[in-house]
Parts: structure tokens; C-alpha cells; sequence
């Protein structure tokens, strides 16, 4: 019998624009010969399920089930796709795993600790994986220009640290924009973490992992035309995405085997795409991981899968059924 699949997409971030284009490009990526899908929109004040007339169904908190022509329906399978809060910092998997409802993506702790990006990159820094240097604020802390620059030079990233995508984020390059920045990443979230300025190539490596098998996807390099890979240079084509990235074997080879000791160490489940940059002869270094990464057509995951020679519809099928057997 076909399984009920929800694609969960919303959340109550400036996120929301991403999840829903995720969501669609699920929809078309699950082969529909094998499950019933539905989107279901998951927001602070209104749960609903789209159904296949245009029409919407409320649903029910208690057990996520919702009806469609006067029958009761139940999910049997959640592929979350909400990029920030409620779907990607562990609030809804703790939701999902009271009402006993399997679902794609990291358990509560990791997604809650993948979420913070600082707390999360000082954790792997304690298994030899190199990250860069920062600070992390709370609106309620106070630090002089002269501090930040002291211990972690110009230029800086400033980003809201617990958000998922590029909302809030500034390259500083003099001191006079630090105190702008930190506003604006303050506006995004309740955390800043402040990074220093890694110069280098960025590449970008999906991975995920299901009973008896591994799969660690070629690396994609991402070249920006922005100044540096901002929102418009992740979802409005303004850069340049290329799989398998141009760096050596070697290379390919160490970003590879990092994601999946990351992936390893942080006990992950389903896909996740983790960030570096690498310096000129350097090692690469850990920028962040995602666990609910962009799903678009375009999004790097499908790229990489395309690129593997693999049919993203497999993949899909692969992270669903891990989950149901």
C-alpha cells in the first residue's frame, strides 16, 4: 500500500521563501508510483495540509492528521524541509518524535546543535576539525570595536548564529560597519557570532548514510560574483556553481572523508551538506553543516547527485524507506 508522505515546508523565519521553493522541488524529486505526497505548511499561528484541488486542510496537532473528503488521514513519513526555525533546530523533530511520526532529517540534538553555528563548530573543533576564529554575542553583551578586531582582524563575517540561510549576514571590512552588522544579524535572531575572514575556495559537500550503505557526494566549488556568497549569490543565480569543484583528488578526497567523519561524530541521519573554504595550500577549514539543505532543482544536492551519475527520485527513496523499515 502507497505510504502518505508530508513534504514539511513554512517555518516562521525569512526563511520561509527557501522552504517553499524546497518543498516544490521535493514534490517533483519523490517518485510518485511509490507515495502519496502532500505539502504541509507548518507556521507559528497555521498548520495545513495543500491538497491536490488548490483547497487547504487544517491539522490536527495531537497526531499531525488532517482530512481530505470527509476521511481522516495520517502521515506515515515527514520529509522536512524548513530551512530555520521550526524544522531545522530540533523543535519540530522533538514534535515529531512525541507523536511517534518517523521523519527525514537529524534527531532533536544535533539538530539543535547543527543550528548553533558556534556552538556546533567549537564541539568539532575538539576532533581536530579546523575551524576559523570567532565570537559569539548575545544582545545583552558588551564588546568594543577595538576587541573584536584585536582577536579576529579584518575583514569579519557577521551573521546571525542562529539562523539557517544568508538573511543578516555582512562581510566587515572597517571597523565602522561592525556596529551596523551586528544590528542587522540581531534582527534575524537572538545570537551574533562573529567569524574572522578565511580567504580561499569554497566548496560545499553533501553526504548521507542509511543501513549498509554511504554515500559522500562530489564536492561542488562555488565562485561568487557578489562579494561574497550572500542570499541574491545562493538563490538568484548571481554565482557560479560548479560539480565536481576544480580542486585536486587530493583535495576531493579530504573534504570527502572530513564530511563523513562530521557526519559520523555528530550522529547524523538523512542528508546533510557541509561547508569549507580552503586557503591557498592550505587545509581545508569547516565553515557550517546543514541538515535541512536547499532541495530546489538547482540546489547543490541535486547538482551533486546528477554529477555522482545517481537519480535524486533513489535518493529520496532511500532516506524515506531507512526511516519506515
Amino acid at each position: 500500500m502507497k505510504k502518505n508522505i508530508a513534504i514539511v515546508a513554512g517555518g516562521d523565519s525569512s526563511e520561509i521563501v527557501v522552504s517553499l521553493k524546497s518543498a516544490e522541488g521535493i514534490y517533483s524529486f519523490i517518485d510518485k508510483d511509490k507515495y502519496f505526497l502532500y505539502i504541509a505548511i507548518v507556521k507559528k499561528d497555521e498548520w495545513y495540509v495543500n491538497l491536490p484541488g488548490g483547497e487547504q486542510a487544517a491539522i490536527d496537532k495531537n497526531d499531525f492528521s488532517f482530512k481530505e473528503d470527509g476521511t481522516v488521514k495520517h502521515f506515515d513519513f515527514a520529509y522536512i524541509t524548513i530551512h530555520g526555525t521550526p524544522g531545522e533546530n530540533g523543535l519540530l523533530q522533538a514534535y515529531f518524535e512525541l507523536i511517534g511520526l518517523p521523519y527525514s532529517s537529524c534527531n532533536v540534538l544535533v539538530s539543535a546543535l547543527t543550528f548553533n553555528k558556534f556552538v556546533c563548530n567549537q564541539y568539532l573543533r575538539n576532533f581536530d576539525i579546523r575551524v576559523s576564529g570567532s565570537i559569539r554575542l548575545f544582545k545583552e553583551d558588551t564588546i568594543t570595536d577595538d576587541e573584536i578586531i584585536s582577536r579576529l582582524g579584518l575583514p569579519v563575517f557577521v551573521k546571525p548564529n542562529d539562523g539557517g540561510s544568508s538573511f543578516g549576514v555582512t562581510k566587515v571590512k572597517e571597523a565602522a560597519q561592525l556596529r551596523p552588522a551586528i544590528g542587522k544579524a540581531f534582527s534575524e535572531g537572538s545570537e551574533v557570532v562573529i567569524e574572522s575572514f578565511i580567504d580561499g575556495t569554497e566548496v560545499t559537500c553533501g553526504c548521507y548514510k542509511i543501513k549498509g550503505k554511504e554515500v559522500v557526494l562530489p564536492p561542488t566549488e562555488v565562485v561568487t560574483k557578489n562579494d561574497f556568497f550572500d542570499f541574491d549569490a545562493k538563490y538568484n543565480g548571481q554565482s557560479d556553481e560548479i560539480t565536481p569543484a576544480r580542486i585536486s583528488a587530493e583535495l576531493t578526497g579530504k573534504i570527502q572523508r572530513t564530511t563523513s567523519k562530521i557526519y559520523d561524530i555528530l550522529g547524523a541521519k538523512g542528508l546533510i551538506r557541509i561547508d569549507y573554504i580552503i586557503p591557498p595550500g592550505g587545509e581545508p577549514v569547516l565553515l557550517e553543516v546543514n541538515t535541512t539543505p536547499g532541495m530546489t532543482a538547482a540546489s547543490f544536492i541535486p547538482q551533486q547527485v546528477r554529477a555522482a551519475g545517481m537519480d535524486i527520485k533513489d535518493v529520496m527513496t532511500d532516506i524515506i524507506e531507512n526511516e519506515l523499515n
